[in-house]
């Protein structure tokens, strides 16, 4: 399988697929898809805390969009677009430079609640 990200990232057969285990992604249709296209998949609990960065960005998204109030999926999908843009790559790499102190959090509340 050779997927867009794979290529722009150049990152060859070396990479492993992480999902999240939410039942969307272990449906049997899904799990099928990746054995058939030998997607190799990492191997990970289903009630483990969520440490992507990128949910961070997504929530800032949310609520930059809802506070902007579409009121239709044309004027959704604009704002969408339009605050995507506004976000500072800065913020980005805020987020991303944070996962120590998350990872480090967790380990420390073992695997309980914490404040990221």
């Amino acid at each position: 399988l050779r997927t867009p990200s794979q290529l722009k990232l150049k990152l060859g057969r070396k990479w492993v697929f992480q999902m999240d285990n939410g039942p969307k992604h272990t449906s049997k249709l899904v799990t099928k898809w990746l054995k058939d296209n030998k997607v190799k998949v990492l191997e990970w609990p289903s009630q483990s805390p969520d440490l992507k960065p990128i949910n961070n960005l997504w929530a800032a998204l949310k609520r930059r969009v809802r506070a902007r109030r579409p009121t239709n999926l044309t004027q959704f999908h604009q704002f969408c677009q339009e605050e995507w843009a506004k976000i500072p790559a800065n913020y980005c790499r805020k987020l991303v430079e944070g996962n120590p102190k998350r990872l480090a959090q967790v380990k420390q509340f073992w695997g309980n609640s914490t404040k990221y």
